[in-house]
């Protein structure tokens, strides 16, 4: 079992297998976009599944695969498969944009995936265009589809809440009455600092700034008015041993009679950082002891030109070198789809 330096166990990577993505959502970059690592930069599958291979020997059980967006990168299903064959790993989940899920989505779960986060932040077509810069939400609805048709389970809804969206949380929890499907709310957080120091450089072009965080308590709050006088009845906290099997810190609520179960996950508001349970893989090969933290290692390096042992000593490396606790009010350098949300 791999512990950190404040006896956490830690056994959760988040992989991140491209830094490319088909959307350009305001949070995650600027109206320009990025400029993409040059292939030869980007872990091979090959060196990812060997890294993998190496942290389940140190007690590493479960993997996240995110970008970017993954289902950009040719050769995705085989990967999940290859992974799925290492010894010590439990399963795998995938974070997507969903635009490309309805395509990948029953060859996914035939290779052995069956757990799928949707982000999705907004079920109005035009708003979901703005906040990505050109999506369709019809692309995104159609991969939700897939997903159930495909037998996944859980079956997951990310919203990032930000105020002046003005957001229509009770449509996602109209949601959660029609199928199995848990919606979690994520605090908008303000990560990758633009050049000159500002909060999130795509959010500040579109006008975004920290008034537009929205704490999970105030969340919660209209989620419960809202679904009163919509006749859904008292939104109650659902008990951990009844929570959507997650690996993660959002907490679960549920409305009388629902199907699934609506979440809050709170980095800003409710710190989490005491069950930390995850390290991070960058596209590039950088491992990250914390989203919120610039501190990384040079995995590829090890990876190109290391045994195995050298590989296994940079993995407790990272763990020792895990933070207490974060600091979400310093940005970091790197934009979200560089880092893998």
């Amino acid at each position: 079992m791999a512990t950190d330096g404040f006896g956490r166990r830690i056994d959760y990577l988040r992989i991140s297998v491209t830094d490319r993505c088909n959307l350009r959502c305001v949070y995650c970059m600027p109206p320009e976009g990025v400029a993409w690592k040059p292939h030869e930069e980007l872990l091979t599958y090959e060196e990812i599944e060997r890294f993998a291979t190496v942290a389940a020997s140190q007690g590493i059980s479960k993997i996240r695969l995110t970008g970017g967006e993954p289902l950009v990168r040719r050769g995705l299903v085989d990967h999940v498969r290859r992974l799925l064959a290492v010894t010590g790993i439990e399963a795998i989940a995938l974070t997507t944009n969903g635009t490309l899920l309805a395509r990948y989505a029953h060859d996914l779960a035939a290779a052995g995936l069956k757990r799928v986060n949707i982000s999705l932040d907004t079920l109005d077509a035009e708003t979901f265009a703005r906040i990505t810069r050109g999506g369709r939400l019809s692309d995104v609805l159609a991969g939700l589809d897939a997903a159930f048709d495909a037998g996944m389970d859980p079956v997951k809804i990310n919203v990032v809440v930000v105020r002046r969206l003005n957001q229509d949380l009770l449509g996602f929890a109209q949601m959660t009455f029609e199928r199995p499907v848990h919606v979690r709310f994520i605090e908008y957080m303000p990560v990758g600092g633009a050049d000159d120091g500002t909060v999130c450089g795509g959010a500040e072009a579109e006008g975004w700034t920290a008034d537009d965080e929205v704490p999970s308590d105030e969340i919660l709050a209209r989620l419960a008015a809202e679904g009163a006088a919509a006749g859904f009845g008292e939104l109650a906290p659902v008990a951990r041993d009844s929570a959507p099997g997650g690996w993660g810190p959002a907490r679960y609520y549920r409305f009388p009679g629902a199907k699934g179960t609506l979440g809050v996950i709170s980095p800003l508001s409710h710190h989490f950082c005491g069950e930390c349970n995850r390290l991070r893989l960058t596209a590039d090969g950088r491992l990250r002891t914390c989203l919120f933290s610039d501190e990384e290692l040079d995995a590829r390096a090890v990876l190109r030109s290391g045994t195995d042992d050298d590989v296994r000593e940079l993995i407790e490396r990272a763990l020792a070198a895990k933070p207490a606790s974060h600091n979400m009010r310093v940005g970091t350098v790197r934009r979200m789809s560089q880092i893998g949300g």
